[in-house]
């Protein structure tokens, strides 16, 4: 699937329309998260651990966390304010705000279970709408979100009111289809299998940053300085290929919408074909079983001025 992320949105495209039903695949798909986070996360956590250390979090400070979905990387960001062996003092503070209620109703309960729950605040609202008091966070946070928003500068404006003086911003986004085949190659099967065109040119998804110019031009158009990338290997591993395909079916939320309207048969028949691929693709030599992907991430990070 070629991705061409410098066109602005078509001009048919409905934000509002876009962001209702982004709410529903989230929420439709967030017991599947519930199932399979901790695999995730094995990988993911990396990320998260990197964001954390390029917004210079400290013990004490005050954290926002955009799109957090099953609470990362606020539950990180906690444990760093926790400060060593979890010791709460109660200084620290996370606000971790996602569209989804369902995936924050996860968050929760893992940040519950890691007895957190007094540093983090869940709340439900459109980062696109977020109406916080100025200069009240000492960083922002925000892995695999951004992609996902339709109006980007209207969210980093936001982000950047919040922020104080010299607060900083770190972010993750995900670099062209082709380098995360993860997302990509189960979803360019089907795609391909039931003849699906690309989604247009400009829409919001999860390679709509992969051409880290437009996120940087964003950043530095809203206000922020001292803005710095990195790339990140991300590498996913299933005991199973079956493994994968399930995750692929329980996750996939743009994925089951395109299979709903095929027959039963149909359905298994390119999950068949979508299966056999992987295998072929990543399954490891002389263990056909085990699946490896490797994943090209984004790390991005900014800062608010001293003085705007």
């Amino acid at each position: 699937m070629k991705v061409n992320n410098q066109s602005p949105p078509p001009s048919s495209f409905d934000s509002e329309q876009f962001k209702t039903e982004q709410r529903q695949r989230w929420d439709s798909v967030a017991q599947g998260w519930k199932e399979w986070w901790q695999t995730v996360e094995v990988a993911a956590q990396k990320v998260s651990d990197r964001l954390v250390e390029l917004a210079e979090i400290k013990p004490g400070q005050k954290v926002l966390d955009i799109a957090t979905g099953i609470g990362e990387p606020a539950i990180t960001a906690a444990r760093k304010l926790a400060g060593s062996g979890n010791n709460i003092d109660g200084t620290g503070y996370v606000l971790a705000s996602d569209v989804s209620t369902q995936m924050l109703t996860i968050a929760k309960q893992r940040a519950a279970e890691l007895g957190l729950q007094d540093i983090i605040e869940f709340k439900e609202v459109d980062a696109e709408m977020l109406d916080l008091p100025e200069s009240s966070f000492d960083a922002a946070l925000c892995r695999w979100g951004l992609m996902f928003m339709p109006n980007l500068n209207n969210t980093l404006s936001r982000i950047l009111r919040a922020l104080i003086p010299g607060g900083r911003l770190s972010c993750a986004v995900w670099a062209k289809a082709s380098k995360v085949p993860f997302i990509s190659f189960p979803l360019n099967i089907v795609m391909h299998e039931l003849n699906v065109p690309p989604p247009p040119l400009g829409a919001p998804g999860p390679f709509a940053l992969a051409d880290i110019s437009i996120l940087q031009n964003s950043l530095s158009k809203v206000g922020f300085t001292n803005i710095q990338y990195e790339r990140l290997n991300v590498t996913f591993e299933f005991p199973r290929v079956e493994d994968y395909i399930n995750y692929t079916k329980d996750i996939g939320s743009t994925i089951k919408i395109m299979l709903s309207k095929e027959s039963v048969e149909r359905q298994e028949e390119i999950w068949d074909i979508v299966t056999e691929q992987v295998r072929n693709n990543y399954a490891i030599v002389n263990n056909q079983q085990f699946v490896k992907i490797d994943n090209e991430c984004i790390c991005i990070s900014a800062k608010k001025p001293l003085q705007l």
